[in-house]
């Protein structure tokens, strides 16, 4: 038969170039295997049309295929993501649609507002299963390396402000709050007086009730508003995590509007992930096609040389900027298994195909990460045209 032919000729190309801890089941119970080690990752196909994904391994075409229940795939997350991967590179060219291909789309106040609760609105006892206790939803800041989940999110969190300079009084904007956690810290440890603001309802909701519960309301007012149209004007400002959904070609009018909401003397801080293609690619081999469409719709990442520019546009001065992607790479990781650990609970309040995508993502995330295909960065900005007596003569002020 054709596809027996082109089945054993796909099989003997990855056996060339690799030995994978993989097995492949066929729905007539032939078995092929891939290395002489027990398998990590066995693919089950259930049927003829299902090898077509196959043939096509990149991780848009496997991802679909599982969420939506074409094949079947046991084995530890970061081993699927993994041998995924190798069966791309072993099959597919980086070139067309397996490339980092640049996409754009149009933003408007309700395309984000739609593309950020399809992704933040799954569920907040979803989001509570497998994020640290305070539900901080970014990237981590191990300062030692050992420390746990919930202690490096307090750190990441203390290594912001730190950063900014709160002081007692500040007034600070929050622009993609999440949770809360941040505006929380801010007014508890430093004193300031918070507007946290989000395009989720079910965020909105858990952090009102946070802020209600320490007894806050005076100093945190959580909103939930497009941060087009906040008119207030702050000491501080922070945006972590958020401008991933801006849009490459919005960047200099989003710096500019953050600017615009600075007060004279004051500093921000973006804390973002970006592209590690100088052209504003996704990751190869179809990854960023799969979190596109399946988890960030509208999503776009910058390459940091671009961001920098976008925010010297927007009549920001770029003051310090740190690379903490080996941080994310390890947060996605714990991520995964906190998703392993508790994916009995997570799967009686999602349904088999929103496990399936997110299973896939956090695991695929921690992975680009580490492969260097994304990083993230956190810049601190002023207006630009300051006196030099108004900068700090150092970094010291953020690690004494």
């Amino acid at each position: 038969m054709l596809w027996e032919k082109k089945l054993n000729q796909w099989a003997d190309n990855i056996r060339s170039k690799s030995t994978l801890p993989l097995r492949v089941d066929l729905w007539n119970g032939q078995r092929l295997s891939f290395g002489h080690d027990m398998p990590q990752v066995i693919i089950r196909v259930p049927n003829v049309s299902a090898l077509s994904y196959l043939f096509v391994p990149s991780l848009a075409n496997l991802g679909r295929a599982y969420v939506d229940g074409k094949i079947e795939v046991d084995g530890k997350p970061n081993a699927i993501i993994s041998i995924g991967n190798a069966l791309a590179n072993g099959t597919l060219k980086l070139e067309g649609k397996f490339s980092r291909i640049a996409r754009s789309f149009h933003h408007s106040k309700d395309k984000d507002k739609q593309a950020v609760q399809y992704h933040y609105d799954v569920s907040n006892d979803f989001y509570q299963l497998w994020l640290d206790p305070h539900m901080v939803y970014s990237c981590a800041y191990f300062e030692n390396g050992s420390e746990d989940l919930a202690t490096a999110q307090i750190k990441k969190i203390d290594h912001i402000l730190t950063k900014i300079r709160l002081r007692p009084n500040d007034t600070l904007l929050d622009i993609g709050c999440g949770w809360g956690a941040l505006v929380m810290r801010a007014a508890q440890k430093y004193g300031a007086k918070c507007v946290g603001i989000t395009l989720s309802e079910n965020q909105a909701a858990y952090a009102r009730k946070q802020v209600e519960q320490a007894g806050m309301r005076d100093m945190i007012d959580i909103r939930v508003q497009d941060f087009r149209d906040v008119t207030d004007r702050f000491d501080r400002i922070t945006s972590v995590g958020m401008f991933e959904h801006v849009g490459v070609a919005n960047l200099p009018g989003y710096f500019d509007k953050i600017n615009s909401l600075l007060a004279d003397g004051g500093v921000v801080m973006n804390h973002g992930i970006t592209s590690t293609d100088v052209n504003n690619g996704g990751s190869p081999f179809g990854n960023g096609e799969f979190v596109e469409k399946y988890v960030f719709p509208r999503g776009e990442l910058p390459h940091i040389s671009v961001a920098l520019r976008a925010m010297q546009e927007g009549g920001l001065e770029v003051l310090d900027v740190e690379n903490l992607r080996r941080h994310y790479a390890k947060t996605c990781e714990l991520w995964t298994d906190n998703f392993e650990s508790n994916s009995d609970a997570i799967k009686k309040v999602v349904d088999e195909r929103k496990f399936r995508i997110w299973r896939v993502y956090l695991a695929g995330s921690a992975y680009a990460f580490n492969m260097d295909w994304i990083s993230i960065y956190q810049v601190v900005c002023v207006k630009s045209g300051n006196e030099p007596s108004r900068l700090p003569w150092s970094r010291q002020y953020m690690t004494a």
